[in-house]
Parts: C-alpha cells; structure tokens; sequence
C-alpha cells in the first residue's frame, strides 16, 4: 500500500487534477510576475514574512539544523493539511498553488529588476531543492483539488454510469495516505538540500 509503485500508480489516476495543479502554479507565476496593486503589496509581505524567519534561522546557534527543522516542518504540514482542506471544493489548494506559484514569479521578476544575478537566484538558491520541493507540493494540491472534485461529485451526481474506482472513497482515502506518506519523505529530502546544499551555495 505504501510502495513506491503504488505511489506512481496513484498519480496516474488522478491526471486531470495533477494538470490543472501545474497550470495554477503556472498561472500564479505568472500573475506574480506581471503583479501589480493589492497583488504586488501582498506579495511583499510574504517575502518579507520569509525574509525575517530566514534571519532569525541564520542567528540561531546552528543555522543549517534550524533552516531544515522549519523547512520541513511547515512544508510538509501544510502540504498534508492542504490535501484535506481540498474537501472544501478544492478551493484552498488551488489558493495555495496561485500564492506559492506568484511569491517565486515576483521574486524572479524583482530579482531581475534590481540587477540581481537570476543564474545564482534560479540554479543556487531555487533549482537544487526545488526541483523535488514544487513538484511534491504540486502533488500534494493536486490530491487536494481531486478531494474537492470528490465531494463535487458526491454531492451532485447524477446517479448515471458506473463510479470510478479513485471516486470511491475507501480507495481515495488510500491514496491520499500513501501520498501524504511520500510527499512528506520527498520533502524531507528537499529540506535536506536546502539546508545544506543551498545553504552553502548561497552563503
């Protein structure tokens, strides 16, 4: 039930929601990127939210054990909780998806703007963990989106036509604990990389 094998097999079933996670973090990214107004103040504050718990991980007396204890910690519970708040018709995932997707499009664009190297930005600081970080995140919505499209369905069906084996909730219920299961173990491996890898690429 928790093999990796399973695992994949899972996100096969739910294809239509992992599409529409990458085109909302997509989709963010880009209104970070053009951000304007109300948009661009909001997503100040959320760097400067990261900015100051980044400073207050550096001071403390083992920075690396400190940046990877909060980086797990707060990614991997909110990427379990984000799965199951998706029961609210899947609107909270796909909030999350737009913020997280518009906070790196803005930094990128500010980055750019203010003459920063984006080669240390993007390759140092983003791509090494990053690339397990935004796609286990991205699976974690899309459970969450298919949660929501769930109790949709449950709710306004028709009672035509044979249900869906990932419609059943037994079954979905199994997925979803054996994605919140790797999700949690891909981003312990992405705070890993972060907290040494990145860390020292960017120190």
């Amino acid at each position: 039930m928790l093999s990796i094998v399973t695992f994949i097999k899972d996100l096969g079933t739910i294809r239509k929601a992992l599409l529409l996670a990458v085109l909302l973090f997509i989709a963010g990214g880009i209104l970070g990127w053009i951000g304007t107004g109300s948009l661009q103040q909001l997503l100040n504050e959320q760097l400067k939210g990261i900015s100051e718990i980044s400073g207050n991980l550096r001071e403390s007396s083992n920075p690396q054990w400190s940046f990877f204890v909060f980086i797990f910690l707060n990614n991997s519970i909110k990427s379990v909780v984000i799965i199951f708040l998706g029961a609210l018709f899947g609107i909270l995932p796909a909030f999350f998806l737009l913020i997280n997707g518009a906070v790196i499009g803005y930094l990128i664009h500010l980055s750019a703007i203010q003459g920063q190297d984006l080669f240390t930005l993007i390759v140092k600081g983003l791509l090494p963990h990053g690339i397990i970080e935004i796609p286990a995140i991205i699976i974690a919505c899309a459970f969450g989106l298919k949660f929501g499209s769930n109790v949709l369905s449950a709710l306004f069906k028709s009672g035509r036509g044979e249900e869906k084996p990932e419609s059943r909730w037994p079954f979905f219920m199994r997925q979803t604990f054996t994605a919140s299961v790797w999700i949690v173990i891909l981003l312990l491996v992405a705070a890993v990389i972060e907290s040494t890898i990145t860390f020292s690429l960017l120190s």
